[in-house]
């Protein structure tokens, strides 16, 4: 073994410790999102809610036992008519609507809901978040240079940089002062099955790729693609997070009673019309991306093998993604399919894009196997 081999050996060594090291801190910052939803309070928004719904039903009980009024009319020829007035009209406070932006309920305000230390807790969450994100960040550029190359060319590096992506996300639209930290549990959960699957599952050693990767379209091709799928996994917690809330914000319009910590929890997201804009704007603002994947991904095809589009797995995988997305945004400029339909679209064509990520690398082979696990 000479030199240079012992110090990319060492390099990758320092990779895997730091990627181990950012799980464990991941791990921590989990534990804190936990601890945040468990000691956050019911919001003021959850018991507002609640005491309109009461109201509500107070207010059309008596609505049904009021008595009627009647009142004499006199007519011509001393003729009297009775008259039924009819009963006063109770506008409920809670509104009901057909789509995701009229019920008019506000956001929830948290995890943490109004309770101090649910928010420290949450605090403290994002701080390891950000801690774990250096040392991921670390374990990344580490890989890079123990293989000298772009850290993207098997699944394992394509994992690990996809998770570290979702997470700067994450933190640079807190940084933006948007209000995502309930994004944070769902996150951290989802970013230490990935690093847990990449470590125990696809790692593979460190080695130089085949002749035909050697190209500056490798920067530029699956970067894009691994930028698209980390703002794509944001948009798909946010609208399925929708379609919990939404369930939630229907039951409560329809004064159904509710499992009283399931409200809980449901009252401190975001109302129903804001994730289901936050999902909207995160897919909207990444497809032209993924469009330009697709484009830059043909064009270093017709460099590497002569064509630019061959119907490899692959790559019909990765059009029927766009497909899908595509018919997601169109069916958003359509009023009939706007809330649950298109949030279903949505995360079918999430679906698709984890399909063609695992299934199609794992279970299929085609021109895109030959870089390895």
């Amino acid at each position: 073994m000479n030199i240079a081999s012992a110090v990319n050996e060492n390099f990758a060594n320092y990779s895997n410790c730091l990627i181990r090291s950012a799980m464990f801190v991941y791990a921590l910052a989990f534990l804190a999102h936990l601890a945040e939803w468990v000691f956050g309070s019911r919001s003021k928004v959850a018991v507002q809610s609640a005491a309109l719904a009461a109201e509500t039903r107070e207010a059309e009980a008596a609505k049904a036992a009021a008595p009627a009024v009647t009142v004499k009319v006199a007519q011509r020829g001393g003729a009297t008519t009775t008259l039924e007035r009819p009963r006063p009209s109770i506008v409920p406070k809670v509104i009901t609507r057909a789509s995701a932006s009229d019920r008019g309920i506000a956001d929830g305000p948290g995890a943490a809901g109004d309770d101090e230390k649910g928010d420290l807790y949450g605090r403290i969450a994002v701080a390891f978040t950000a801690l774990a994100w250096l040392l991921h960040f670390g374990g990344v550029l580490f890989r890079a240079i123990s293989v000298q190359r772009p850290p993207w060319g098997n699944m394992y590096e394509f994992s690990t940089t996809f998770g570290m992506v979702a997470v700067g996300a994450y933190l640079l639209l807190l940084v933006l002062k948007k209000n995502v930290r309930w994004i944070g549990l769902f996150l951290t959960t989802t970013v230490l099955l990935d690093l847990g699957l990449a470590l125990s599952v696809l790692y593979t050693s460190s080695d130089q790729l085949v002749p035909a990767l050697h190209s500056y379209w490798l920067w530029i091709h699956v970067s894009c693609a691994i930028i698209s799928g980390a703002i794509f996994y944001l948009a798909a917690v946010g609208t399925l997070l929708y379609l919990f809330r939404d369930r939630y914000e229907t039951a409560l319009a329809a004064n159904r009673t509710q499992n009283s910590r399931w409200a809980d929890v449901m009252s401190r997201l975001p109302a129903a019309a804001s994730l289901d804009k936050f999902a909207y704007r995160m897919n909207a603002l990444v497809f032209p991306l993924w469009t330009f994947t697709i484009i830059a991904g043909a064009i270093w095809a017709q460099a590497a093998w002569g064509r630019y589009w061959g119907w490899d797995p692959k790559e019909t995988w990765a059009f029927i993604t766009w497909v899908a997305y595509a018919c997601y945004l169109h069916a958003r400029a359509t009023a009939g399919w706007k809330g649950r339909k298109a949030a279903y679209l949505a995360l079918i064509a999430f679906a698709c894009f984890l399909f063609n990520y695992y299934g199609v690398n794992i279970f299929v082979t085609g021109k895109h196997s030959y870089a390895g696990v």
